[in-house]
């Protein structure tokens, strides 16, 4: 999977054991701290890391972004769900498209694994660009809300309903 051009070499391609060392200290270096690798590792742990990807620079990782499968009811009907999230890139990287590069990869590999719909929690200003829309998780009974709560659909009509659930895993560590 080829990346961002940007005058770099950036290669996506999905994560391999051997990059895990370097994908936590990566979570740890952008994100200030050790919540982001600790979740990853509790995800990996559970079996839920449906799309993993990391992004190539030089021998280096320098992106990463995680979907993990969470349960996601819509009147009493099971859909596929993902939960992006972390997403990262090195801060020397930022605003080079590798961040562009890693969701639209995930997504499309999202697609092709037949899952219906993806969450995420993030900045309102930069997920839209990819289809994700606040209106649409507004639907969802969720721990979150507001603007920065957002949702997919991979499938057109996925989240179509009167009452929809999404229930984190536990690696989140929120409180139902």
């Amino acid at each position: 999977m080829a990346g961002p051009g940007s005058g770099h070499d950036v290669v996506i391609r999905e994560r391999e054991p051997a990059d895990d060392e370097a994908i936590r200290r990566l979570n740890d270096l952008a994100f200030g701290g050790p919540f982001e690798g600790k979740l990853i590792d509790e995800l990996r742990e559970a079996f839920i890391d449906a799309v993993e990807l990391v992004a190539i620079e030089h021998g280096e990782v320098v992106g990463h972004i995680l979907f993990s499968a969470l349960t996601t009811m819509v009147d009493d009907d099971a859909i596929p769900t993902l939960s992006l999230a972390p997403m990262c890139v090195h801060p020397g990287r930022q605003n080079s498209g590798i961040g562009t590069a890693l969701v639209e990869t995930g997504l499309e590999l999202a697609r092709r694994r037949e899952w219906q719909a993806v969450v995420v929690l993030g900045d309102p200003d930069y997920y839209p660009r990819f289809g994700f829309s606040a209106e649409l998780a507004s639907g969802l009974d969720s721990p979150f809300e507001g603007e920065s709560f957002m949702a997919l659909e991979l499938v057109p009509g996925a989240l179509d309903g009167d009452d929809g659930l999404v229930v984190y895993p536990a690696a989140f560590g929120l409180v139902s």
